[in-house]
């Protein structure tokens, strides 16, 4: 298990205690107010479609997501939230995107700066970074009963690149213009989806070992924390021991 994997999977399971706060309600009404932009009914809007499913998943009231999607259409007012992607570097030289959703960017930039300042890190120029990742379509599947076999079938065939497992928790990898028909032909097969989207995937890895470890995590904690922070990735490559370590 690659150690971007490890940490997606992290902070899958992560987020259900973020419910608990509240945060992750704020993460998933923006995602919902951007994606209504293209268009307020989820049938024809995948990724409407998997931003509502994701605030069923975490119990959000029918009401508030009917709101975030008018916010979205422009039918209500307070859908003025623009999208950002940040660069910089952690301990280790670990390179690191933070893609954040905010209503007053100077704002945001000046806390993602700081985020990186107080936590061994420091942020770089537009592009600095991202050279060294790919955007890809990422799903991410629980079910510790789904069959190997017959899932890796079922997304190849669809269209998908890879397949990868941690537990209970599967990864399906896709080129972008590939995630729409992928996650179709799962809900087809009525597998469920905990969260489908594109990401940034690291062509290559850096090892963090000892002391870095703990810092890089404190670092890319603290960006998760912040309310207008939807999504980190990191070319972090940390041994499961590493991470048991400081569980």
């Amino acid at each position: 298990m690659s150690g971007h994997s490890k940490w997606a999977t992290i902070k899958h399971k992560k987020a259900a205690l973020d419910a608990k706060r509240g945060k992750v309600f704020t993460r998933i009404i923006k995602e919902i107010m951007i994606a209504a932009r293209s268009g307020g009914d989820p049938d024809g809007n995948p990724r409407l479609r998997t931003a509502v499913a994701a605030a069923k998943a975490v119990s959000m009231p029918n009401d508030n997501i009917k709101r975030a999607i008018m916010r979205g259409t422009g039918e209500l007012d307070g859908g003025m939230i623009e999208e950002f992607a940040y660069e910089g570097y952690g301990p280790a030289g670990v390179a690191i995107i933070v893609e954040v959703a905010t209503d007053n960017k100077n704002r945001t930039v000046s806390e993602v700066r700081h985020a990186f300042s107080k936590n061994g890190g420091n942020m770089g120029e537009q592009g600095s970074v991202a050279w060294m990742f790919e955007r890809k379509g990422h799903i991410i599947l629980e079910g510790e009963n789904l069959n190997e076999d017959e899932l890796m079938n079922l997304v190849l065939e669809a269209g998908a690149d890879d397949l990868r497992q941690d537990g209970d928790t599967w990864e399906v990898i896709t080129a972008p213009e590939a995630l729409n028909g992928v996650q179709e032909a799962l809900e087809k097969a009525k597998i469920v989806i905990s969260e489908a989207k594109l990401a940034m995937i690291p062509k290559n890895t850096i090892q963090v070992e000892g002391k870095n470890v703990n810092g890089l995590l404190k670092l890319l904690d603290a960006l998760e924390e912040h309310d207008d922070v939807q999504n980190v990735y990191s070319n972090a490559d940390i041994d499961e021991k590493e991470m048991e370590a400081l569980a």
